[in-house]
């Protein structure tokens, strides 16, 4: 009798163990089918807004490519127990809503929102996971992590679209001799049109770095200008520029953020589509592209010619410009394929008369440019 008590005690803990578990799998499912589609659909809204207001192929297919991962990362998941798990019509949060869930302030806020929420279904994904498969909270979690990245490039990018609007024409200036000389140049370049400088020296010791750095933030205050030094974080801090240009081989530019802090412009050299993307995902706000053609001021063993330029200008609307010994004579072959914008240098410093080459330049850049 005992022993008969005994079986039947054995066998309704394990019916309660068992039900215990399968109520518990339920509950996971049902959680993880709901934070799977919000995902999903927060990086479709994204996506949309990448490819056909952005108009940027790099993130969007960024944005599709981490959309497809997290579907294969989730495909381990039986997929009848989540569509049983499924309940929509009784969920309590159907209902529970806030004002600001139905407001949005502009396009931005738009992508914050579907981002934020992103970044939060993965989460729940990746702690529920761990219930049923700890493989797959692994591999969302990396992937909570690349979203986080992208959402970094799109608002960088949307916000230097905004910031350098209308910088077409980018002026590379040397110490001119002395800082009266080229504050009194500069202005006059920024009476033509010049958008941008940046001040590049490598004859000059870093103090004389320094006055020079002055001497165009005096030029440039209260003006559309903006100018950055070439290469030294620590001196365009110093001398109040309004960012810093990196090349290759120099800091990386997540270094760079730290030392020249959130607002101010970093700038990078690239020379293929690879390099131009990698600056769009480590937050750069602008890319120099090139170089484009032979150089008078820096020797290269490659020109990556117009190519290049139309291949960056086809999937990526991070501000670039092209760079490389652009002058009055083959400016015309980048307005032709749709880049109105340029950087250059000894076509001006060389120049009898570098304002009125400016005006004709910046002539040039703007005709049947895009409003």
């Amino acid at each position: 009798m005992n022993s008969q008590k005994l079986i039947i005690s054995d066998k309704l803990a394990l019916t309660d163990v068992t039900d215990s578990n399968s109520q518990a799998d339920f509950s996971s499912y049902r959680i993880l089918d709901a934070a799977i589609n919000r995902g999903s659909e927060g990086l479709r809204v994204v996506e949309d807004y990448t490819r056909m207001v952005l108009n940027d192929a790099h993130l969007s297919q960024r944005l599709k490519q981490l959309r497809h991962d997290l579907s294969n990362a989730t495909a381990k998941f039986d997929s009848e127990k989540r569509i049983a798990s499924r309940d929509s019509q009784s969920d309590v949060g159907r209902n529970n809503k806030t004002e600001s869930e139905y407001q949005r302030t502009n396009e931005t806020g738009v992508v914050q929102a579907n981002m934020s929420r992103v970044a939060q279904s993965l989460r729940t994904i990746e702690e529920f996971s761990k219930t049923i498969d700890g493989a797959v909270a692994v591999q969302v979690e990396q992937l909570r992590y690349d979203s986080y990245t992208i959402e970094k490039a799109i608002l960088t990018t949307m916000m230097s679209t905004k910031n350098l609007a209308g910088t077409r024409l980018y002026v590379l200036v040397n110490g001119m001799g002395s800082p009266e000389q080229l504050q009194k140049t500069c202005r006059a370049l920024i009476g033509v049109g010049v958008d941008m400088f940046q001040l590049r020296d490598k004859h000059l010791r870093d103090r004389e770095l320094v006055v020079a750095g002055r001497a165009l933030s005096e030029a440039t205050r209260g003006t559309h200008a903006k100018w950055v030094m070439n290469d030294r974080c620590d001196l365009a801090v110093a001398a109040g520029a309004d960012g810093v240009h990196l090349g290759q081989d120099d800091l990386l530019i997540g270094d760079a953020r730290r030392v020249v802090g959130p607002s101010k412009l970093i700038g990078i050299s690239t020379h293929s589509v690879k390099q131009a993307r990698q600056a769009v995902i480590d937050g750069a706000n602008y890319i120099g592209v090139g170089p484009v053609f032979p150089s008078r001021t820096k020797s290269f063993d490659d020109h990556v010619g117009v190519k290049l330029v139309k291949e960056v200008q086809a999937e990526i609307k991070l501000p670039f410009y092209p760079i490389g010994g652009i002058d009055l004579e083959n400016v015309a072959s980048l307005t032709e394929v749709g880049c109105h914008t340029a950087a250059v240098s000894s076509v001006i410093l060389r120049a009898d008369d570098p304002v009125s080459v400016a005006r004709e330049l910046k002539s040039a850049l703007t005709r049947n440019a895009p409003v």
